[in-house]
Protein backbone atom coordinates (compact mmCIF):
# COMPACT_ATOMS: atom_id res chain seq x y z
CA UNK A 1 0.00 0.00 0.00
CA UNK A 2 1.55 3.47 -0.86
CA UNK A 3 1.12 6.11 2.14
CA UNK A 4 2.37 9.53 2.26
CA UNK A 5 3.68 9.85 5.62
CA UNK A 6 2.23 13.51 7.65
CA UNK A 7 5.55 12.74 9.99
CA UNK A 8 9.38 11.42 10.53
CA UNK A 9 8.96 7.63 11.08
CA UNK A 10 12.40 5.58 12.25
CA UNK A 11 13.12 3.84 9.81
CA UNK A 12 10.61 4.30 7.47
CA UNK A 13 11.01 8.17 6.19
CA UNK A 14 10.51 11.84 6.52
CA UNK A 15 7.57 13.83 6.79
CA UNK A 16 6.21 14.16 2.89
CA UNK A 17 7.79 11.69 1.73
CA UNK A 18 5.40 8.66 -0.52
CA UNK A 19 6.50 4.84 0.23
CA UNK A 20 5.09 1.70 -0.24
CA UNK A 21 4.39 -0.63 3.02
CA UNK A 22 2.57 -3.51 3.71
CA UNK A 23 -1.05 -3.49 4.43
CA UNK A 24 -0.79 -4.21 8.14
CA UNK A 25 1.74 -1.84 8.81
CA UNK A 26 -0.28 1.05 6.95
CA UNK A 27 -3.47 -0.02 8.43
CA UNK A 28 -2.63 -1.00 12.03
CA UNK A 29 0.03 1.62 12.72
CA UNK A 30 0.52 4.33 10.41
CA UNK A 31 -2.88 5.10 9.47
CA UNK A 32 -4.22 4.20 13.40
CA UNK A 33 -1.89 6.72 14.92
CA UNK A 34 -2.08 9.32 12.09
CA UNK A 35 1.50 9.17 10.68
CA UNK A 36 0.01 8.68 7.57
CA UNK A 37 -2.77 8.96 4.81
CA UNK A 38 -3.25 6.96 1.92
CA UNK A 39 -1.37 7.88 -1.06
CA UNK A 40 -4.16 9.41 -3.76
CA UNK A 41 -3.77 11.12 -6.99
CA UNK A 42 -4.43 14.28 -5.30
CA UNK A 43 -2.30 14.11 -2.35
CA UNK A 44 0.72 13.04 -4.33
CA UNK A 45 -0.04 15.70 -6.76
CA UNK A 46 -0.06 18.29 -3.64
CA UNK A 47 3.47 17.10 -1.92
CA UNK A 48 5.10 17.73 -5.93
CA UNK A 49 3.48 21.15 -5.66
CA UNK A 50 5.03 21.45 -2.43
CA UNK A 51 8.60 20.63 -2.80
CA UNK A 52 8.69 22.40 -5.95
CA UNK A 53 7.63 25.75 -4.07
CA UNK A 54 10.10 24.42 -1.54
CA UNK A 55 12.70 24.70 -3.69
CA UNK A 56 11.90 27.91 -5.73
CA UNK A 57 11.76 29.68 -1.78
CA UNK A 58 15.03 28.49 -0.66
CA UNK A 59 16.91 29.34 -3.72
CA UNK A 60 15.35 32.63 -3.89
CA UNK A 61 16.77 32.70 0.42
CA UNK A 62 20.04 31.99 -1.04
CA UNK A 63 20.32 34.31 -3.88
CA UNK A 64 18.80 36.90 -1.36
CA UNK A 65 21.81 35.92 0.77
CA UNK A 66 24.67 35.58 -1.53
CA UNK A 67 23.49 39.62 -2.85
CA UNK A 68 24.04 40.79 0.89
CA UNK A 69 27.13 39.01 0.97
CA UNK A 70 28.58 40.81 -1.58
CA UNK A 71 27.31 44.25 -0.75
CA UNK A 72 28.83 43.89 2.70
CA UNK A 73 32.36 41.97 1.61
CA UNK A 74 34.95 44.46 2.37
CA UNK A 75 33.32 46.92 4.31
CA UNK A 76 34.99 48.77 7.08
CA UNK A 77 33.59 49.42 10.55
CA UNK A 78 34.59 52.11 13.45
CA UNK A 79 34.14 50.44 16.36
CA UNK A 80 34.66 52.67 19.41
CA UNK A 81 36.07 51.12 22.66
CA UNK A 82 36.76 53.24 26.08
CA UNK A 83 41.28 53.56 26.50
CA UNK A 84 42.69 54.03 29.29
CA UNK A 85 45.88 57.51 30.04
CA UNK A 86 48.39 54.81 28.90
CA UNK A 87 46.39 53.40 25.79
CA UNK A 88 44.89 50.36 27.45
CA UNK A 89 41.98 49.18 26.01
CA UNK A 90 38.80 48.31 28.96
CA UNK A 91 37.79 45.19 28.11
CA UNK A 92 37.54 43.98 24.06
CA UNK A 93 35.53 44.23 21.08
CA UNK A 94 32.51 42.03 20.92
CA UNK A 95 30.33 40.65 17.99
CA UNK A 96 27.67 42.53 19.39
CA UNK A 97 29.47 46.16 19.21
CA UNK A 98 30.69 44.96 15.63
CA UNK A 99 26.62 44.54 14.79
CA UNK A 100 25.48 47.88 16.11
CA UNK A 101 28.20 49.40 13.79
CA UNK A 102 27.17 47.30 10.81
CA UNK A 103 24.00 48.38 11.87
CA UNK A 104 24.76 52.18 12.21
CA UNK A 105 25.87 51.77 8.59
CA UNK A 106 22.20 49.93 7.29
CA UNK A 107 23.09 46.38 7.54
CA UNK A 108 21.09 44.13 9.96
CA UNK A 109 23.12 40.99 10.75
CA UNK A 110 22.85 39.21 13.76
CA UNK A 111 25.64 39.24 16.61
CA UNK A 112 26.09 35.75 16.42
CA UNK A 113 26.60 35.15 12.57
CA UNK A 114 30.33 37.26 13.15
CA UNK A 115 33.19 35.49 13.98
CA UNK A 116 36.56 37.30 14.81
CA UNK A 117 40.11 34.82 14.29
CA UNK A 118 41.60 36.80 16.83
CA UNK A 119 40.16 38.88 20.46
CA UNK A 120 40.12 42.38 19.47
CA UNK A 121 41.92 43.92 22.94
CA UNK A 122 44.24 46.77 21.30
CA UNK A 123 43.53 49.39 19.18
CA UNK A 124 44.07 48.84 15.32
CA UNK A 125 42.19 47.31 12.26
CA UNK A 126 41.24 43.81 12.30
CA UNK A 127 39.31 41.21 10.12
CA UNK A 128 36.32 39.54 10.74
CA UNK A 129 34.09 37.20 9.15
CA UNK A 130 30.56 36.98 8.56
CA UNK A 131 28.92 33.88 8.03
CA UNK A 132 25.41 34.17 6.53
CA UNK A 133 25.03 30.17 5.58
CA UNK A 134 27.38 27.32 4.58
CA UNK A 135 29.25 28.54 1.22
CA UNK A 136 27.95 32.43 1.69
CA UNK A 137 29.90 34.71 3.64
CA UNK A 138 31.89 38.64 3.68
CA UNK A 139 34.98 39.56 5.04
CA UNK A 140 34.84 43.06 6.60
CA UNK A 141 37.60 45.32 8.20
CA UNK A 142 36.99 46.16 11.73
CA UNK A 143 39.27 49.35 13.08
CA UNK A 144 39.16 49.77 16.87
CA UNK A 145 39.49 53.63 17.87
CA UNK A 146 39.32 54.93 21.38
CA UNK A 147 36.26 56.44 22.72
CA UNK A 148 36.55 59.96 22.52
Amino acid sequence: MKVILRADVKGSGKKGDIIEVSDGFAKNFLLKKGLAEIATATGINEIEQRRTADAYHRAEAVKAMKESAQKLNGTEVTVPIRVGKNGKVFGSVTTDKIAAALADLGYEVDKKRITAKIAMRTLGLFDAEVRFMEGVSAKIKVNVVPLE
